[in-house]
């Protein structure tokens, strides 16, 4: 049987291992499987399969793509995961299609204008000032290559020394200074039916987590994702992340149900991002990922 954990950050997004050092961590907790999904970035592919080539480990390349919506009812962003084999991954028409796309999602202009958006509302001049000095594009931008809302977060606690409610005010979806990352879900339409990727729609019920933390303030609840997924279906995603640790046990068996109903793979990671707040080896985890490798490999998926 093989344990898979299908949904790993490292330091070449917002992750706290290296490629290399969280296969070592994978290795040593017993996974034989592991994909790197990074957000928005395949840069630590190549590290990580040659450390699991050493470490014995089958390692997945992936990438977390970050689609933005602005709807009536939902403003803000959810995640695909999608896969490919080491072979795609070499292909270089493949790899620069596939970082067009991302690249309209993140990048300094979207860091400027949401520094410019939160200065405008919660600044020492803004309409409901929180900051008792102007954020910097220069402080966000010096915490990583590619930046995410979690880096903002650290910003804002360590550097402007605001608590976590506060921060949420400033960077929720809720937020009146909000602005989604992400890309237009049409631009993945032409890679998902050229390529043979496997798209899987990551935590869709975390925002509905009963309790608090993370998951509920960055992610649109389960019953939003759902007026959304005939759009998914449509795009061509291929399964569904069902086993995660924002999603609680009802929400899980509702989830699964949802899989059989469109015929997706199931599949499921801890989404780590360090080795303590979002480790390895967290409930989500899958024991059995059968039926994902067989689709990986390009054989049907059969439920």
């Amino acid at each position: 049987m093989s344990t898979a954990d299908l949904h790993t950050h490292t330091t070449c997004s917002d992750g706290e291992y290296t490629p290399s050092e969280i296969i070592r961590a994978a290795k040593d907790l017993g996974f034989n499987t592991i994909a790197i999904t990074d957000h928005d970035t395949t840069s630590g592919i190549s590290e990580a399969l040659s450390a699991g080539r050493d470490a014995g480990i089958e390692v997945i390349p992936g990438i977390e793509i970050t689609v933005r919506f602005r709807r009536e009812y939902f403003t803000g962003s959810l995640h695909v995961l999608v896969y490919f084999s080491e072979e795609l991954f070499h292909d270089k028409a493949f790899l620069a299609e596939l970082e067009w796309i991302v690249s309209k999602g993140r990048g300094p202009a979207l860091i400027k204008e949401r520094v410019r958006c939160i200065n405008e509302e919660f600044g020492p001049a803004g309409k409901t000032p929180l900051l008792t000095r102007n954020l910097t594009v220069a402080e966000i931008s010096a915490c990583a290559v590619n930046i995410s809302r979690r880096h903002f977060a650290k910003i804002l606690s360590e550097k402007h020394g605001l608590s976590k409610e506060e921060i949420s005010l400033l960077i929720g979806n809720d937020s009146p200074a909000y602005v989604p990352s992400g890309v237009d879900m049409k631009l993945l339409q032409a890679i998902f039916s050229k390529y043979p990727v496997i798209p899987v729609l990551a935590h869709p019920a975390a925002g509905s987590f009963p309790g608090g933390g993370h998951y509920r303030e960055v992610l649109p609840p389960l019953s939003t994702v759902e007026r959304i997924l005939p759009e998914f279906l449509d795009l061509g995603i291929k399964g569904l992340e069902v086993y995660y640790p924002g999603h609680a046990p009802e929400q899980v068996e509702y989830l699964l149900e949802l899989a059989r109903k469109h015929n997706l793979v199931v599949t499921g990671g801890s989404d780590c991002h360090d080795d303590t707040g979002r480790p390895l080896l967290k409930p989500g985890t899958v024991k059995n990922v059968s039926a994902f490798l067989r689709l990986l490999s390009g054989g049907e998926l059969r439920i």
